[in-house]
């Protein structure tokens, strides 16, 4: 695994690598810059600076088994790769990356030597975590994920980089891996074992209760290996974004972690009947409410029956 990843970053070091590093790092700055909080992290390569434009606090950078292989320490700048000698850089007005921009940042300070499925941080205690390329590099994958989900506070958010297989670069490699199979060729990507698409990415965070909030795929320019090439088909970043999005170089995603709500349920003992209250007459319950009560009706007033009409008469007449 230390050679896979060594080779990785070597592969970073050349035009291609410099080109994908160019536009990462944009998709970076742009996403990290309005997020919130008061602790991050970026897992792994630390030839990007996912960090630079967040405002968070307490920020650290963390190796882990390619710390070990190179040999850092805690506390030492780490230079980035292809700083200072035309690295591929990113246009200003549309972000795209072009080769041939040395705006690379220089140095990063490595803060802690840390593996990404054992991470030594609390439950819930971190508001950022960035991982470029982490998963391809994770001796499993699914453990990282899983200590990301611990270590993330409720509504924290992870960003993730990654190669794609649905692209012209992994239509190559998987041409290149069966010329190596007949004896012949060479690999275009580094041999860093199987790479994890965009689909089976989102399914495993949707199973931690992630939700992915955004997802970008960039670099559409073929698979070449000079300079001069990629310059010649930066013609294909833009057709590529409107006409095949999704078969971009690499991909680029932000979730974030969603916890359901609990209601708490009392024992069953607790809960007693209610009393039914008493009835109200109808006319009290009209007074009550203030409406204007009807005038009682009055029994009729009969008539004198005949008999005692005439009892009347006779006594008169006395």
């Amino acid at each position: 695994m230390s050679d896979q990843i060594i080779g990785l970053h070597r592969w970073f070091d050349s035009p291609p690598g410099r080109y994908l590093l160019a536009w990462e790092q944009a998709r970076l700055d742009e996403a990290v810059a309005d997020i919130f909080g008061y602790h991050s992290i970026q897992l792994g390569m630390p030839m990007l600076d996912g960090l630079r434009t967040n405002r968070m606090p307490h920020q650290w950078l963390a190796l882990g088994q390619e710390g070990f292989a190179a040999g850092h320490a805690p506390g030492a700048p780490h230079r980035m790769a292809g700083a200072g000698r035309g690295s591929a850089g990113v246009n200003a007005g549309d972000g795209r990356a072009d080769p041939g921009d040395a705006s690379q940042p220089q140095r990063r300070t490595i803060d802690l030597l840390a593996e990404s499925v054992a991470l030594p941080f609390a439950e819930n205690s971190l508001d950022l975590l960035v991982l470029p390329h982490t998963l391809e590099l994770s001796i499993d994958p699914h453990a990282t994920l899983r200590e990301v989900e611990r270590v993330l506070v409720p509504e924290g958010r992870v960003v993730i980089t990654g190669l794609n297989p649905a692209s012209l670069w992994g239509l190559r490699q998987r041409r290149a891996r069966l010329y190596q199979r007949l004896g012949k060729g060479n690999l275009y990507l580094p041999d860093v074992g199987e790479f994890i698409g965009y689909r089976r990415l989102r399914d495993w965070l949707r199973l931690l209760s992630f939700e992915v909030e955004s997802a970008q795929f960039g670099c559409y320019r073929p698979a070449v290996r000079s300079t001069q090439w990629l310059d010649r088909f930066g013609f294909m970043d833009p057709w590529g974004e409107r006409w095949w999005p999704i078969f971009g170089a690499a991909y680029f995603v932000v979730a974030v972690k969603r916890v359901h709500g609990m209601r708490l349920l009392e024992p069953a003992w607790r809960t007693q009947r209610q009393r039914s209250a008493g009835t109200v007459p109808v006319a009290n319950r009209a007074h009550a409410a203030g409406a204007p009560t009807a005038p009682a009706a009055q029994a009729p007033v009969r008539p004198p029956h005949a008999s005692f009409k005439q009892r009347d008469k006779d006594r008169n007449t006395v």
